[in-house]
């Protein structure tokens, strides 16, 4: 087996330990304006004073930078969903401007260029990425964490890299007996040593014999990283009044837990600004890799960076934990568990890192929707990045008085093609659509055509809302729908009218 490619970095990681313990059709580029600009204006005064001072950013720049991540979060979701087996992954560039997407098919390259992104062509799809990283996570025990810091997939670079300690001849033995493809896994030097920070609003601190962070409040209580604590474990709040007990928490291999309050406490749907304030909790769309990230902790307050990539393994003192998302920004001991959020959608919850805030660092945090999703939990939201549009549909609210409607139910991230999974044939004229979605989610609606090699959309409603409505006058040809939920979940109507 040809030997892992071998490059130099420097750093160290640990979880943050308790303080004192079918079809794929190309989309065309979305309306700026009102998808994006909702995701700048809402942007807390604090979190831009944090991105200005971490990332080096004007006020204006870190406006731009919001709003441009917004748009460029959509077209990613959206083209990870139509691409299918072709997705190849999707990053941004070091100023958040370009969004780059990989496609492993040249015919897919055209799909991403009509939404305004660059396209890639890349060797491996982003799901045998993942099974490339799979076959390491089955080997894992093979892996000392003296050796061995971790493992993440590295979209940009269409491989997944092993970050080696010290000697690079263990991690290279272990990336030979885990059966990966060695062109497909770079081994990293790096001095990281990953540990837990340890130490109802995200970011406030709580005890536990030690003392962690809130994350993000849920109907009930909150979620938290699973270090923190185990099953049964009591808590107190920031002012040492009992809060509430660990329903549930899984630590190593995830590391996640919820709390449920008791009824001296009301889960709010705020993150501690530590500027005496709060930033308001509108939903929980994925960033991109490459998009900037800010996160809330009891020790550190508001601390900014970058995602550098997703679907890390850490390999802690403490055991081995899958499926964390990487950044560059800082946090220290007490921080565990707190709030990360990318504008003003939940992003995850602080699990542990390297360094510290005097010299930086990287840490590594627990994607907040596996969390939702484990434990059937419900993310206590205020809006805020969902405005309701400022004209509704017709009817009121309602989708009325068109040819034909259409109806289905989407879950966060999943798209629906209609009439009815089909196409349609069209005259010459104007297309009307209008699309009634769940309130407080938002919904997208695209109209697109038949090229006579791939479906491109023609026109598309984009807002931070659920409801949609679009207006098209073309040639004659075949036409389809397409529904995508970028944020929440739920029912819809769609009305259309042909020519």
């Amino acid at each position: 087996m040809r030997r892992a490619l071998i490059a130099a970095t420097a750093a160290a990681i640990l979880p943050l330990g308790a303080a004192g313990l079918a079809a794929m059709p190309a989309m065309a580029a979305p309306s700026a304006g009102p998808a994006t600009q909702p995701a700048a204006d809402a942007a807390a005064p604090e979190m831009l004073a944090a991105m200005q001072r971490d990332l080096g950013l004007t006020a204006a720049q870190a406006r731009t930078r919001i709003a441009e991540e917004a748009s460029a979060n959509k077209k990613e979701a959206m083209l990870r969903a139509t691409l299918g087996a072709d997705f190849g992954g999707a990053w941004l560039s070091p100023d958040g401007g370009t969004l780059t997407v990989a496609v492993t098919d040249p015919a897919q390259a055209a799909a991403v260029t009509a939404t305004g992104a660059k396209a890639k062509l890349v060797d491996r799809s982003a799901a045998e990425l993942d099974r490339v990283k799979a076959k390491l996570d089955r080997t894992a025990a093979k892996a000392p964490a003296t050796a061995v810091a971790g493992w993440y997939v590295d979209v940009a670079t269409n491989t997944v890299v092993v970050l080696a300690r010290g000697d690079a001849s263990v991690a290279e033995s272990f990336v030979a007996g885990s059966g990966a493809a060695a062109d497909a896994v770079r081994v990293v030097r790096t001095d990281e040593t990953p540990t837990t920070l340890y130490d109802v609003r995200g970011g406030d601190a709580y005890y536990m014999g030690g003392r962690c962070s809130v994350g993000f409040s849920v109907t009930g209580g909150f979620v938290t990283a699973g270090h923190c604590g185990s099953v049964g474990t009591a808590t107190q709040g920031y002012n040492q009044v009992s809060q509430g007990t660990f329903r549930g928490s899984s630590f190593p291999g995830n590391d996640y837990a919820w709390v449920q309050t008791n009824s001296n406490w009301t889960p709010q749907p705020w993150v501690n600004n530590y500027s005496g304030g709060n930033v308001t909790v509108a939903g929980s769309s994925e960033a991109a890799v490459g998009a900037s990230i800010c996160r809330s902790g009891s020790t550190t307050g508001w601390r900014c960076g970058t995602i550098q990539a997703k679907n890390s393994t850490v390999n802690y003192p403490q055991g081995r934990v899958s499926g964390l998302t990487r950044t560059n920004a800082c946090a220290e001991p007490g921080d565990s568990g707190g709030s990360w959020l990318s504008g003003q959608q939940a992003q995850g919850v602080t699990s542990g890192g390297s360094g510290n805030c005097s010299t930086g660092g990287t840490t590594y945090f627990q994607p907040v929707n596996e969390i939702l999703s484990v434990y059937g939990l419900t993310l206590r939201t205020g809006g805020g990045g969902n405005p309701p549009p400022t004209t509704p549909p017709p009817g009121g609210g309602t989708c009325s008085g068109y040819q034909n409607t259409y109806t289905g139910s989407l879950s966060s991230g999943g798209t629906q093609i209609q009439p009815n999974g089909s196409y349609f044939s069209a005259g010459s004229g104007t297309h009307r659509a209008c699309l009634d979605g769940p309130t407080s989610r938002d919904f997208d609606l695209y109209l697109q055509r038949w090229s006579g090699s791939s479906w491109v959309s023609v026109a598309s409603g984009t807002s931070p809302g659920p409801d949609e409505t679009l207006t098209y006058s073309g040639s004659s040809g075949y036409y389809r729908y397409v529904v995508h939920a970028y944020s929440g979940s739920g029912s819809y109507s769609l009305g259309i009218t042909r020519p």
